[in-house]
């Protein structure tokens, strides 16, 4: 990046920063501080270990400094402003989860568009969501736009910020599916044997939450589209199952189509054959259903963690804090565009052409020297793609 185009970017950063309110996070007095400034060269210098009163007031601050990024700790401590992590003393940490759309299974890089990824990105969000919220019954619960590509969530309430990493890392492996076994979502249950004096046992298929929830809606929409197969179809579709042949397949539709009723309250051990293709779908379930966020991060109790409001200076976009019914209609790549930048043109010399969809539209950008909106040059410039032309 050439120093021009440095400049101008502090420049319109601190002019965002002079107009802009930034509400910091809870605490933020007894959280560690960190930033990166506009420097010269291809890598980046982190200035971390300071403390809110170091900095002075964080509005001032942004608008001096007019870093490139700028985050704060998950973690409170008794002195954050301590250069090493030992004498901070630590004392608590927001649970914190990131979801980053390069790292999705679902996003194909180099074929899926920036907004493509985006959208992914958010379903991905909305299943983190429903574990948080559903199976864990959290409250206070943040969502954070990323300004890049993806989603902050932070977990603050009082009975999570003390676990340490271990506890943290059971979490992750709960909401990723990690070691799930099918035995697990089963209850068993002694019942009077009908008419014999020996007790028998009726297992169920948990199904009023977590994962045996999602596992059962995913296995029950299979079961019903199946029985609206005529029979041939029907069992040609379980035949796509390995380990399973001709005969299995008629058995497995016989009980399901016999049983219905009984396998759509839970009891999918109805017959063998239908409890081991429940079994199979626990699998599925968990490579549908699970949230893939970054895990170190989660299990990380010093992180630091980008700061709602600021620009992220890989993009030119804002760190956006989310409310939970806004998350439907939010569009990253419009709502995320800062004021800022609308409204203006600039110049600039465009090195990496190609499509950007940005601000409702798509501009088809050539290379080199012209004029095109501010966002969209800024976005350019942020991403290593443009240079600041002289106007």
């Amino acid at each position: 990046m050439e120093e021009r185009t440095r400049a101008y970017l502090r420049g319109r950063f601190r002019d965002h920063y002079r107009r802009t309110e930034i509400t910091p996070p809870p605490a933020a007095n007894e959280r560690e501080w960190g930033f990166i400034p506009w420097t010269d060269g291809p890598g980046t210098t982190m200035v971390r270990h300071r403390s809110l009163l170091e900095l002075g007031d964080l509005s001032e601050f942004l608008v001096r400094k007019r870093p490139r990024h700028v985050y704060f700790s998950a973690g409170r401590f008794r002195d954050p402003g301590a250069s090493s992590m030992s004498a901070k003393d630590w004392q608590s940490a927001d649970l914190v989860f990131d979801l980053d759309a390069d790292h999705l299974p679902s996003v194909t890089l180099g074929e899926d568009s920036y907004a493509e990824m985006l959208e992914k990105c958010k379903a991905a969000l909305f299943r983190l969501l429903d574990f948080l919220e559903n199976d864990f019954a959290f409250e206070d619960v943040e969502v954070v736009f990323s300004g890049g590509r993806g989603y902050h969530v932070h977990v603050r309430d009082e009975n999570v910020v003390h676990l340490e990493r271990e506890h943290r890392r059971e979490i992750v492996d709960y909401v990723r599916g990690i070691g799930l076994d099918f035995e697990e979502l089963i209850e068993t249950e002694t019942v009077a044997g009908m008419g014999r004096k020996t007790p028998t046992e009726r297992r169920t298929l948990r199904i009023d939450g977590g994962w045996g929830r999602r596992t059962h809606e995913r296995f029950m929409g299979f079961v019903d589209g199946l029985l609206e197969l005529d029979d041939e179809e029907a069992k040609a579709r379980l035949q796509e199952f390995d380990g399973i042949g001709e005969g299995k397949a008629e058995a497995t539709l016989n009980a399901a189509r016999n049983n219905r009723e009984g396998v759509a309250s839970g009891n999918v051990t109805v017959h063998t054959a239908v409890a081991q293709l429940a079994e199979r779908f626990a699998t599925r379930t968990v490579e549908a259903d699970n949230a893939p966020i970054d895990e170190p991060v989660t299990t990380d109790t010093n992180r630091l963690i980008r700061l709602p409001g600021s620009l992220h200076g890989g993009s030119g976009l804002e760190t956006v804090r989310l409310e939970r019914d806004e998350l439907d209609a939010f569009d990253p790549l419009t709502d995320a565009v800062p004021e800022t930048f609308r409204g203006q043109e600039i110049a600039v010399d465009v090195t990496d052409g190609g499509d950007v969809e940005l601000g409702g539209d798509i501009f088809t950008v050539s290379e080199g020297d012209q004029s095109l909106p501010e966002y969209v040059g800024v976005f350019l410039m942020t991403r290593g793609r443009a240079e600041k032309e002289k106007e």
